[in-house]
């Protein structure tokens, strides 16, 4: 299986949006579109994987996290990782995070990453566990702030735990 890694192109923004409909995720052209501004300003590096010319993946590096604990350290944090189903669990993740790595030890001696605890995350789980990243110590934030003993939250995608590797 041929796998190419490259960075994001306009020709992709449509293409992207098409493969994730047709499992039914919906990830509109024009999301795309802003990853492409945010790759061509230096925002982020958006990084795509490709198997014979068939779109497979992507990830975005964002240099300038959100996350309040991994701004204030300059730690970059790989955000919004997707693999289409059909190409899940052939090592296109293992790839993009190969990929991803090597450009942000450019930068940085850590990287970053965070994921929802949802069931539908456990394979991004078990992939990060496999490549050594570990809780950076600051439990599970919803909607970007931290949660504190007896707060009643809900389970949805604004809950997330925080995780970090050394480069």
């Amino acid at each position: 299986m041929n796998c190419v890694i490259r960075n994001i192109k306009l020709e992709d923004c449509e293409i992207i949006s098409k493969a994730f409909e047709a499992q039914n995720w919906n990830k509109p052209t024009s999301q795309y579109l802003k990853y492409l501004e945010f790759h061509n300003s230096g925002e982020r590096d958006v990084i795509i994987a490709n198997i014979e010319n068939q779109f497979a993946g992507y990830l975005t590096i964002n240099w300038n996290s959100h996350y309040k604990s991994f701004n204030e350290k300059n730690i970059p944090e790989i955000v919004d990782f997707n693999v289409l189903e059909k190409f899940q669990r052939k090592g296109i993740g293992t790839l993009l995070m190969d990929e991803a790595e090597k450009r942000i030890k450019q930068k940085s001696d850590f990287a970053g990453i965070g994921y929802n605890i949802t069931q539908d995350f456990g394979k991004a789980q078990i992939l990060y566990a496999r490549r050594n990243y570990i809780p950076d110590g600051n439990g599970a934030i919803y909607n970007s702030k931290p949660i504190n003993y007896g707060d009643k939250i809900t389970i949805d995608y604004g809950l997330v735990m925080h995780l970090i590797k050394k480069l």
